[in-house]
C-alpha cells in the first residue's frame, strides 16, 4: 500500500516541528517532481540540518524509504 504524499509531508512537519524553537513558522509543500520543500524560520536553519548534517542526512534517509516503499523518489530542500 503505497504511502500518499500527504502522509509524507505531515511526518516531515512534525518532526521539523519537534526540532524548532518556532514551530508555527514551519512549512512544508510538495511538488508533482518529487521535491519536498521545508521552509523553517532563519534561526532554526541549523536545528533542522543538524551537526555536520546529521538531522539532514536522516530526514532524506525516511525520505528515501518512503519513497522506495511508494516506488517514487523524494528530494528534500531545506529553505529558510
Amino acid at each position: 500500500m503505497p504511502e500518499s504524499s500527504g502522509d509524507i509531508c505531515a511526518l516531515i512537519e512534525l518532526i521539523a516541528k519537534s526540532l524548532v524553537d518556532a514551530p508555527d513558522e514551519v512549512f512544508v509543500e510538495k511538488f508533482d517532481d518529487g521535491v519536498i520543500e521545508l521552509e523553517v524560520a532563519e534561526n532554526d536553519v541549523g536545528k533542522v540540518i543538524g551537526r555536520q548534517g546529521r538531522t539532514a542526512r536522516a530526514l532524506r534517509a525516511l525520505l528515501s524509504a518512503a519513497g522506495h516503499r511508494a516506488r517514487t523518489r523524494y528530494q528534500l530542500e531545506i529553505i529558510e
